[in-house]
């Protein structure tokens, strides 16, 4: 009896062993899952913030739609700005939202907010969602967009776009100057309401690009007024001292745009010689990936004719 018993107990004992270390298997592998970070940490301007790992319903309030869209993210909430762009198609059915609609924020029930630290209720919106802000022009426009990149959680794709925007518009500048000469001349300016700006190095409207990326030259007077501030308003009786070789104008049809018609205007020699560019100004506000591809491509049609 106890030898046919011995070999039928060996077996269950073996048999149990196994169901037992396949048990073992299972949970180690929901502990792995259970590993998988849901937040992550993000270092902020303003300290330490717990963000999702991968979010999936991001609000942003000022200026960055086109950076999460770069990024292919999903968002559920815009600023009117952004929804105003006419390049920005995917926002069509995304919510136009603001930082004094908490209610509304709220029934969109975002997993992170992003904008700027002008930002009304900052506070509340903290305790709704992680919130992240950014002072405008304090990160270069790259490293702005490789910041936004770490609070998505996705710094190497960010990463990979600077490089190869870096070198293609690297390239770019070098054929222009060798078209346009390296001595010549480019100034950006802009219509809004009854005022005429121009702008410097770093206040969007493809003057990164320009400047910064390619290298090309500011006039004197533009340098002088509005490099550190980014942007000067002036009267359009004394553009013609602003104005460059080239002029690019980020132009609102809906502003004052009678400037255009006065023999003041005719008469400068940008204009004279074909050599103003005019592009929608709600395409070119931004800085954003999206933006600076388009802006990148208007440079090369207009300068190189491609």
């Amino acid at each position: 009896m106890k030898k046919i018993l011995m070999p039928f107990l060996l077996m269950l004992v073996l048999v149990l062993s196994a169901c037992g270390s396949g048990d073992t298997t299972e949970k180690s592998s929901d502990e792995k899952k259970e590993e998988t970070p849901k937040t992550v940490t993000y270092q902020s301007e303003n300290g330490a913030v717990e963000v999702p790992a991968n979010p999936e319903r991001v609000i942003v309030l000022s200026s960055f739609a086109g950076n999460v869209m770069a990024l292919d993210v999903n968002m559920v909430g815009v600023d009117a700005w952004s929804k105003m762009n006419p390049r920005f198609e995917k926002l069509q059915d995304v919510e136009e939202v603001t930082d004094e609609n908490l209610e509304k924020i709220i029934e969109l029930n975002p997993d992170l907010i992003i904008g700027l630290s002008n930002i009304k209720n900052v506070d509340k919106l903290k305790e709704i969602a992680p919130t992240v802000t950014f002072t405008y022009g304090k990160l270069g426009y790259l490293e702005q967009h490789l910041e936004i990149g770490k609070v998505l959680n996705k710094e190497k794709e960010a990463q990979e776009w600077i490089n190869n925007f870096k070198a293609d518009s690297k390239a770019t500048g070098e054929e222009i100057k060798e078209k346009i000469g390296a001595d010549a001349t480019v100034s950006v300016i802009e219509n809004f309401d009854k005022e005429l700006y121009v702008f410097g190095d770093n206040w969007a409207r493809g003057t990164e690009i320009l400047y910064q990326e390619m290298g090309l030259n500011m006039p004197e007077k533009v340098k002088e007024a509005a490099l550190e501030p980014g942007y000067y308003a002036i009267s359009p009786e004394v553009l013609s001292e602003y104005a460059g070789d080239y002029v690019i104008f980020s132009k609102n049809a809906e502003g004052d745009t009678s400037f255009q018609q006065t023999e003041t205007y005719k008469n400068i020699p940008a204009v004279k010689n074909n050599r103003v560019f005019e592009v929608n100004a709600k395409e070119f506000y931004f800085n954003d990936p999206l933006t600076l591809e388009y802006q990148l491509e208007f440079f090369k049609k207009s300068f190189l004719e491609q």
